[in-house]
């Protein structure tokens, strides 16, 4: 009797440790090495890596205004572009963006000013011809961001100056339009004689001699970015003296050359943007400068805080310059051709002049526009 109370006392202590212990006969404990499939354990990882991702950040209340220089934001050239990074820069990262239009040099300061006194996160001026307005703005606000696209003058701690080797963009156009010209005869309209704007008359220059030392490069200084007509005329000009490929650097003016150029029947190179669409049966190439992804940058570091004052150059190796991607127009030989030369200006091989001095050095007095 006594070993069967005790037998009876010991089963019901161990039903009492197993209970306490957590355990059950429906579901027993699986010992400590046992592991998991291989997708069960990727099914129950998974929980944890959505929880440790970081939410969004809200960039709804950021606003970056843009003003245009005298071109206008469907100039089809360097403000278009850059409203369309600012566009992108809305789209991935949701602030706000707006862009004033300059019909005169008159408009700068007060379009300037309204998006100072609307408290806008970022100003940025296109052009270096905003240059003056946007210093003295920036004196005269020194808690408002600045960023100016093709002038490194401005020396102040609340301006980025965005700027491009656009010289290296226009040697590959003018290396393409080297190659293809039936009459070796082609032609360059320039927007305005500055040192900025010259650089694409050095590189286009350089591009075509290299390619084609029997050509001659016919020159024009519009002295406008607006001047349709005075665009057209040019071209008309140069098409008169024989050119079959004719660049333009002009902004809004080159909308003209291009006209010219479609209604005669020969090559148009754009510039800035890929303007290939313009006039597709028309546009041999164009010479890519990002300003677009310039702008998107510059909106994308206001946002995180990383904005730096001072000098932004964009060139060929990091693709702040190009030619167009759109190659319909261009021979298997012309495409292998440019890739050789891209090649060689990224490695230092080929180094395209930027300045009268370099220019000359290489090619003489070729370049004629003052």
């Amino acid at each position: 009797m006594k070993k069967r109370l005790v037998s009876v006392l010991l089963a019901c202590t161990l039903a009492f440790a197993m209970v306490a212990c957590g355990s059950s006969a429906e579901e027993p404990v699986a010992p400590a090495e046992t592991e998991a499939p291989a997708e069960d354990a990727e099914e129950a990882e998974a929980p944890a890596e959505d929880a440790a991702e970081a939410p969004a950040a809200d960039y709804s209340e950021i606003k970056v205004g843009m003003v245009t220089d005298t071109g206008g934001v469907n100039d089809g050239s360097f403000n278009q572009s850059s409203w369309e990074g600012l566009q992108r820069a809305s789209e991935e990262l949701g602030i706000q963006v707006q862009y004033l239009e300059s019909s005169t040099d008159a408009d700068y300061k007060a379009n300037l000013e309204t998006f100072i006194d609307e408290e806008y996160d970022l100003i940025i001026s296109v052009g270096f011809q905003l240059a003056d307005a946007t210093k003295a703005a920036a004196e005269a606000n020194p808690d408002q961001k600045f960023a100016i696209i093709d002038d490194s003058s401005i020396e102040l701690p609340n301006v980025t100056c965005l700027m491009f080797k656009q010289a290296q963009a226009s040697y590959l156009v003018g290396y393409v339009a080297g190659l293809t010209t039936k009459t070796n005869k082609v032609g360059f309209v320039l927007g305005m004689g500055t040192p900025v704007m010259h650089e694409f008359g050095y590189g286009y220059c350089a591009g075509v001699l290299d390619a084609n030392p029997d050509a001659t490069v016919l020159q024009q200084n519009a002295n406008s970015f607006a001047d349709t007509a005075g665009g057209k005329s040019a071209a008309t000009t140069m098409i008169t003296d024989g050119a079959d490929v004719i660049f333009h650097a002009a902004g809004g003016t080159g909308l003209g050359v291009i006209e010219g150029c479609k209604e005669n029947g020969i090559w148009a190179v754009g510039v800035d943007s890929d303007q290939s669409s313009i006039a597709p049966e028309t546009i041999l190439t164009s010479a890519m400068k990002r300003v677009d992804n310039a702008s998107f940058e510059a909106a994308k570091a206001v946002c995180e805080g990383t904005l730096q004052s001072g000098v932004i150059t964009y060139d060929l190796a990091a693709g702040g310059v190009d030619i167009a991607p759109t190659t319909t127009n261009l021979s298997d030989d012309v495409i292998k051709a440019v890739e050789d030369v891209k090649a060689k200006i990224i490695s230092g091989e080929i180094v395209v002049p930027e300045t009268a001095a370099d220019f000359e050095a290489a090619h003489g007095d070729a370049y004629e526009l003052d």
